[in-house]
């Protein structure tokens, strides 16, 4: 008897040390993501569209809970200081623990393009969007991998998607205009 209360003591806080290493799910927050991508195709002009993208961003870098968020910013400083193995790492990290949030991803993804890892940035990109297809900043990191490698229609049909929603990108500018079979009959 005293060796099945064992078992069951030892599994019980075992599985509930499995419990306490599972990330919640991501924020959900595509309504507000929703009206920010109405305000910034509507927006007068590029601060104002700065603006409401640094709003974007906000959206994306909320974690799933705290010590997400800590990974989270782990990552970014460390890519920030030119530590970009560390950077993976932390990211390696949050990715392991929050398997769903879609900014672990990208966030390795941005390490794995400064360090020209393109192809591992590019299977990055692929899950965060698998996971947002509409995240913005993984959209237009995905062209320019895409660019980086040679893929160009590609990167063209991603970087169209991104300035779709958010007309005001920096990346905009290596958009090319669609040959006119492309871009339907001229009237």
């Amino acid at each position: 008897m005293w060796r099945l209360m064992s078992s069951l003591v030892i599994a019980g806080l075992w599985s509930g040390s499995l419990a306490a290493e599972s990330c919640p799910p991501p924020p959900d927050h595509a309504v507000e993501f929703a009206r920010l991508v109405e305000e910034v195709r509507d927006a007068e002009n590029e601060r104002a569209a700065r603006r409401i993208t640094n709003e974007m961003w906000a959206l994306w870098a909320d974690a799933p809970d705290e010590r997400a968020q800590s990974m989270l910013e782990r990552g970014m400083t460390r890519r920030a200081v030119g530590d970009l193995l560390g950077a993976i790492a932390a990211f390696d990290t949050l990715t392991a623990y929050c398997p769903d949030y879609a900014e672990g991803y990208n966030q390795r993804a941005f390490a794995y393009f400064i360090a020209q890892d393109y192809r591992a940035a590019l299977a990055d990109l692929d899950r965060a969007l698998a996971l947002t297809p509409t995240h913005i900043g993984a959209l237009s990191g995905r062209a320019m991998t895409l660019f980086a490698l040679g893929r160009e229609a590609e990167a063209q049909h991603d970087l169209r998607v991104a300035v779709d929603l958010n007309p005001w990108l920096p990346e905009r500018r290596f958009l090319r205009a669609l040959p006119p079979d492309e871009t339907g009959p001229d009237l």
